[in-house]
């Protein structure tokens, strides 16, 4: 994957947003309107967790390594973002794809999110 391909998180995107604008002082409405959203979807009002760059790219890697998403990595950077708590919010990234998934992986993906974020 090249540098023009790499899957980043929100929270990243928002830090590199940010320092356009500081440099810049001025974004275009495309990039204030993209800036909006990434700081929404960096907080905890998106979800209740919010998107730490570091978090993001552990687990990323980490549900890469599950056999179903060994294919698509970009589905595995998704789930990694959304930080899904139920199997019908990851059945519905893998449909996105028409992919399968077993009942397994899908309690492995939620084992992993719990674990990244720290919930039990």
């Amino acid at each position: 994957m090249t540098e023009e391909e790499k899957i980043v998180d929100f929270a990243t995107v928002r830090d590199l947003l940010k320092g356009a604008q500081e440099r810049r002082r001025d974004l275009t409405y495309e990039q204030r309107a993209a800036l909006f959203h990434a700081e929404w979807a960096a907080s905890e009002n998106r979800n209740g967790y919010p998107t730490v760059s570091a978090v993001f790219e552990e687990l990323k890697a980490a549900i890469a390594e599950v056999p179903a998403f060994e294919k698509y990595p970009e589905l595995a950077a998704k789930l990694a973002e959304l930080m899904p708590m139920t199997e019908l919010e990851i059945k519905a990234v893998m449909a996105s794809r028409r992919a399968s998934i077993d009942d397994g992986d899908i309690n492995t993906v939620l084992e992993l999110v719990r674990q990244h974020i720290g919930v039990e």
